[in-house]
């Protein structure tokens, strides 16, 4: 599900360096994930628009448990 916003800031990404995106979420809102070699140029470009970063890593360990009852 898009809108124009995310239209454009999909744009606005990939005119900045992301080689590719996707968004994500539960519609109405949600994430745009993006793949970028140098992440500088786009992070300033997105912060012009008022968008917030949330960094990740990913995790190949797999499920664990954290906790027993």
């Amino acid at each position: 599900m898009s809108n124009g916003d995310i239209d454009r800031w999909y744009q606005l990404a990939r005119e900045n360096g992301a080689l590719g995106g996707k968004v994500i979420g539960a519609g109405g809102g949600g994430f745009l994930m993006f793949y970028v070699e140098d992440k500088i140029k786009l992070r300033h470009a997105l912060r012009q628009e008022g968008l917030q970063e949330v960094r990740f890593r990913f995790d190949f360990g797999g499920t664990q448990v954290v906790t027993e009852s």
